[in-house]
């Protein structure tokens, strides 16, 4: 156990730290109730790839001397299913942010605001394929100056992230009834759904954010093989409990 891995499947509501935490006192337990006192290494628990608190899915949690290895995993292309809520922009890109309605272009005929058909959402979908240049987030882990950019931008400070370079292998139609497109997106490490989502709001003229996120892919490791926190935990207090 204490030199694997885990695939957990991360409810929405939680940091990756919650997970962790969640796991390693799990660990902690499992060592007391055998009247061991665990050592820093056994309980040693990490992760591989952040997920934002409302998002769900894949999460990789390394154990033990596996936390050495998480440069690898975070390298890997992962494969993310989405809902991009049009007609809307997010301060945030996501639902945490605050939401403000936009204003969609009008049809010169009928004054109102137009709502984009299916054609013009491929079109828009298939100019994000392949090597794109992305601007990160405000709201996101980088660091700017030595300090995470989220923490800034909450300060209300400006955040100048600069543009990175970012592979989208496949961008797949999913579901389409507006406001709500479903998306699925197989992309490189580095890639931000948020910005994407964004991104293609802007594309279409009528803003979006991304509100609804699973991650179901990180290299080969699928989500199918994932199971939730509270199985992950167990598992852990169990085999920790065993040893000697």
């Amino acid at each position: 156990m204490m030199n694997d891995i885990l695939l957990v499947d991360k409810p929405a509501g939680w940091t990756s730290f919650d997970v962790v935490a969640k796991i390693r006192g799990k660990i902690r337990a499992g060592y007391i109730e055998k009247g061991v006192k665990p050592t820093k290494r056994q309980l040693k628990v990490g992760h591989a790839g952040t997920l934002d608190p409302f998002a769900t899915g894949l999460l990789i949690v390394l154990l033990g001397d596996a936390t050495k290895e998480a440069e690898k995993f975070l390298k890997l292309d992962k494969v993310y299913e989405a809902t991009v809520q049009l007609g809307a922009t997010s301060t945030t890109g996501d639902p945490e942010g605050v939401i403000e309605e936009t204003e969609r272009p009008k049809d010169r005929e009928t004054g109102k605001g137009i709502v984009p058909n299916e054609k013009s959402i491929l079109e828009a979908l298939e100019t994000f394929q392949g090597q794109i240049e992305q601007i990160p987030p405000a709201y996101s882990a980088i660091k700017v100056d030595g300090e995470r950019a989220y923490k800034l931008a909450r300060k209300g400070q400006t955040v100048d992230i600069p543009p990175r370079q970012v592979t989208i292998y496949s961008l797949e139609l999913v579901d389409y009834t507006y406001p709500e497109l479903k998306i699925r997106a197989h992309v490189s490490s580095g890639t931000y759904i948020r910005t994407l989502a964004e991104d293609i709001g802007k594309q279409l003229g009528t803003g979006a954010y991304c509100k609804e996120l699973r991650r179901t892919r990180i290299g080969k490791h699928l989500l199918s093989g994932a199971v939730s926190v509270e199985t992950a935990g167990d598992s852990c207090i169990t085999e920790a409990s065993m040893l000697e």
